[in-house]
């Protein structure tokens, strides 16, 4: 009975983000439900001693990476310099090859730093403009910004500053760097196998005589793009290589400068607790943190004038957005520890467990979980609160190393989360003005490739001992 109503609660808590309500709101009632049906007498004590403590040690962790990533977003939005890194790669590329321009767009914009529902805003109108110029097919422009923008250069490309690169840091005392030939290896093999698929895609829709659609039943269409005056490309890119040299140096200057752990008396009246920080689990965030920062000030230097313009309303939009991304996830953080808490949550461990090879029982778990809370970040910090210590222990035992289990993990969080009720797919196909019977297919085909990368990965570690 208690596995039933922990599924139950898992459940319900799709049920609402699929019809589009509040995981703010719904997380503490599903876990607080399922608590209810348990031990009545736990509910309060539940409520205020482990789903409140977890969901604000996530924010104290990790909110700053969100806040940053989307101001540095709306700043290079702002200045211009996303339209012109869109424009210089369409002349690159070519218009004819318009997928690959918009994938390229997006991975360079994510991997830059900037936040992957940024980038869908971002990238849209000129996606619609060049699949417009080539003939080709609206409905298959979610599928061509969730290759660029969702999968190999949110969580396996090394070193990128998204945040399903940063939570295993924590748990694995590993820096975003983490295991960077097997992450290369499959970023190429979801980059090669994704735009394969949609060349196909684009090619019978070819065959078949079907062209961009017709104007008169689209919606959200953009207006035709005119030319303008922009800032330099190299300008325009210049913030986002920046925040990944400064990344890389930040993750290797922090341990050297502080050490294992830093500690410090906090200058009060009376008598206060030293304050301790374990320097190997904070050093990716500080990195991240430090980074976003530098590219934040990069933009400001070259492009303060347009920025200042719109700043005061565009930092509104954007601290809103990171408040609404950070909340969202830290309540699936404390909706996870509270059911992993409750005694149903053994079976699914069990279950889970029972699979016998530790990479491939860490992949499983972690999809599964973001599968069934429609978030990359949320299932993964769920799975990893819940069952940190189990992998690391089976992992020790076979002698993988940490920095396999932090890719794996990563890797398999932006796999199965791309499931319908995803609030990023969510967003796309809203941006868009499509919905999930024109395009979903496309999107969920990225997924199932995004997931057999992460088997691929794990093939690769065990027949080649690639790291």
């Amino acid at each position: 009975m208690s596995f039933l109503i922990v599924l139950a609660a898992l459940c319900f808590l799709m049920l609402v983000a699929y019809r589009g309500h509040s995981v703010i709101l719904f997380a503490p009632v599903a876990a607080m439900g399922a608590v209810l049906l348990i031990d009545p007498q736990l509910v309060a004590p539940m409520f205020t001693g482990l789903f409140m403590e977890k969901m604000v040690g996530f924010l104290k962790l990790y909110f700053p990476v969100f806040l940053l990533g989307a101001l540095f977003g709306k700043v290079i939005e702002l200045s211009g310099f996303s339209k012109a890194i869109v424009q210089a790669t369409i002349r690159v590329v070519g218009a004819q090859r318009a997928m690959l321009a918009i994938v390229a767009v997006c991975a360079l914009l994510t991997y830059g730093g900037v936040s992957l529902f940024v980038v869908v805003f971002a990238v849209y109108p000129f996606a619609a403009e060049l699949f417009r110029q080539s003939d080709i097919p609206k409905r298959l422009i979610p599928g061509t910004i969730a290759l660029g923008a969702f999968t190999f250069t949110m969580d396996a490309l090394p070193g990128t500053p998204q945040i399903q690169n940063i939570i295993p840091t924590t748990f694995f005392g590993t820096n975003t760097w983490a295991a960077p030939t097997l992450g290369s290896l499959g970023g190429v093999f979801i980059l090669i196998v994704g735009m394969s698929y949609l060349e196909w895609r684009r090619r019978a829709a070819l065959k078949a005589g079907e062209g961009y659609g017709d104007a008169a039943t689209l919606r959200n269409e953009p207006a035709a793009f005119a030319n303008c005056q922009l800032p330099n490309p190299v300008l325009a890119i210049l913030p986002l290589l920046l925040v990944g040299v400064v990344n890389k140096l930040l993750t290797v200057w922090i341990p050297q400068h502080y050490g294992d752990s830093v500690r410090f008396d906090p200058a009060v009246i009376g008598k206060a607790a030293p304050v301790v920080q374990e320097v190997s689990k904070l050093t990716a965030i500080w990195a991240v943190e430090g980074a976003l920062l530098a590219g934040i000030a990069c933009v400001l230097l070259f492009a303060w004038k347009p920025v200042k313009a719109s700043f005061a309303e565009g930092s509104k939009s954007a601290i809103s957005g990171a408040l609404l991304a950070g909340m969202n996830t830290a309540s699936e953080y404390g909706f996870g520890a509270v059911i992993a808490a409750l005694p149903g949550f053994l079976v699914v461990a069990q279950a889970l467990g029972s699979i016998p090879n530790p990479l491939i029982n860490e992949a499983v778990t972690v999809t599964a979980l973001a599968g069934i809370t429609g978030s990359a970040s949320g299932g993964m910090s769920i799975a990893l609160a819940a069952m940190a210590d189990t992998f690391i222990a089976n992992a020790h035992a076979a002698g993988i190393p940490m920095e396999v289990l932090h890719r794996v993990a990563a890797m398999a969080s932006g796999g199965m989360d791309t499931l319908p009720h995803n609030g990023a797919v969510i967003t796309l196909l809203a941006v868009t003005g499509l919905n999930h019977r024109q395009s979903y297919k496309d999107i969920f085909a990225v997924t199932c490739i995004k997931t057999l990368a992460v088997f691929v990965v794990i093939a690769a570690y065990y027949m080649f001992g690639l790291v």
